[in-house]
C-alpha cells in the first residue's frame, strides 16, 4: 500500500497524469455511452467533466497539475473545429442554394439565445458583470470568453455558462426535437442540426455528427455562423441596448 501512495504521488505531479486520466475516463464514457445506443442522458463529455473532477476533489490534485498535461488535447481543439469544415464543403451546393434561409435563421436562434439570457438574468435579478456573462451562452467557450471581456463580463464564468449551455442543448434537444415533431428524414436531420449547433455550440455540433452526417454538417455551420454574428454583434448591440433601458 505504501508503494502505491507514492507512485500514485509521482504519477500525479507529472504531465502524464492528466493526460492519460483524460484519454482513459472519455474512452470509457464513450465506450458505456455506445453500449446505451448513445443516449443524450449517456453523453461521454457530460460523464467525463462529472468523473475528473470528482477524482481531482478525492485526490487533491490542483487542476494546474492536471491541465499541465490536459492542455495537449486542448491543443487538439482547434484542429477539430477546422475539420467541421469538411462535411460543409461536401454539400456546398445545397449550402449555397440555403444561404439567405440559413442566415435569417441564424440570426433569430442568435438573438432568441441571447434575449432569453437577458430575460433570465433580469428576472432573477443578476448582477451586471454575471448579466454580462450570460448573454454569449450559446457560442462556443473561448468565443463567449472574448465577448464577455468586450462588454462588461466575467471571461471565466461566460466559459462555464457556455459549457453548461452546450450539455443542456446535447441532453435534452432529441427530446424537444421530437415534441416538436421535427422528423428524423433527409429534410428533418439539416433543421434538427441546425437548431442545435445554433442554442449549443461545440458540445451540440459533437451530438449532431454521432448522430447524423447531415445533422452534424449543419450544427457546425450554425456553429460557425453564431461565433461570426455574435463576435461582430454583440459588442456593439448590447451596450447601445443597454443604454436605452
Amino acid at each position: 500500500m505504501p508503494k502505491f501512495v507514492d507512485l500514485w504521488v509521482y504519477l500525479s505531479a507529472t504531465p502524464l497524469f492528466g493526460l492519460t486520466a483524460t484519454v482513459a475516463v472519455y474512452v470509457l464514457a464513450q465506450t458505456v455511452y455506445a453500449h446505451l445506443h448513445q443516449a443524450p442522458w449517456a453523453n461521454p463529455v457530460l460523464w467525463t467533466v462529472l468523473m475528473l473532477a470528482a477524482g481531482l476533489t478525492i485526490s487533491d490534485v490542483p487542476y494546474p497539475t492536471y491541465f499541465s498535461g490536459a492542455q495537449f488535447i486542448h491543443f487538439l481543439l482547434g484542429p477539430a473545429v477546422v475539420a467541421l469544415a469538411w462535411p460543409l464543403w461536401q454539400r456546398r451546393v445545397e449550402l449555397r442554394q440555403r444561404w439567405g434561409r440559413l442566415l435569417i435563421a441564424a440570426l433569430a436562434g442568435g438573438s432568441a439565445a441571447a434575449g432569453s439570457a437577458w430575460v433570465l438574468a433580469w428576472a432573477l435579478g443578476l448582477p451586471q458583470d454575471v448579466m454580462m456573462s450570460l448573454l454569449p451562452k450559446s457560442v462556443t467557450a473561448p468565443v463567449a470568453m472574448g465577448i464577455a471581456d468586450k462588454i462588461g463580463g466575467i471571461p471565466a464564468l461566460a466559459a462555464v455558462f457556455a459549457v453548461v449551455t452546450g450539455l443542456v442543448g446535447a441532453l435534452s434537444g432529441k427530446y424537444l426535437f421530437d415534441v416538436l415533431r421535427i422528423p428524423t428524414t433527409h429534410d428533418g436531420w439539416p433543421i434538427r442540426g441546425f437548431a442545435l449547433g445554433t442554442a449549443a455550440h461545440g458540445i451540440g455540433a459533437a451530438r449532431a455528427l454521432q448522430v447524423n452526417a447531415d445533422a452534424g454538417a449543419y450544427a457546425a455551420l450554425a456553429l460557425g455562423m453564431q461565433v461570426v454574428l455574435a463576435s461582430l454583434l454583440m459588442p456593439f448591440l448590447v451596450p447601445l441596448f443597454s443604454s436605452l433601458f
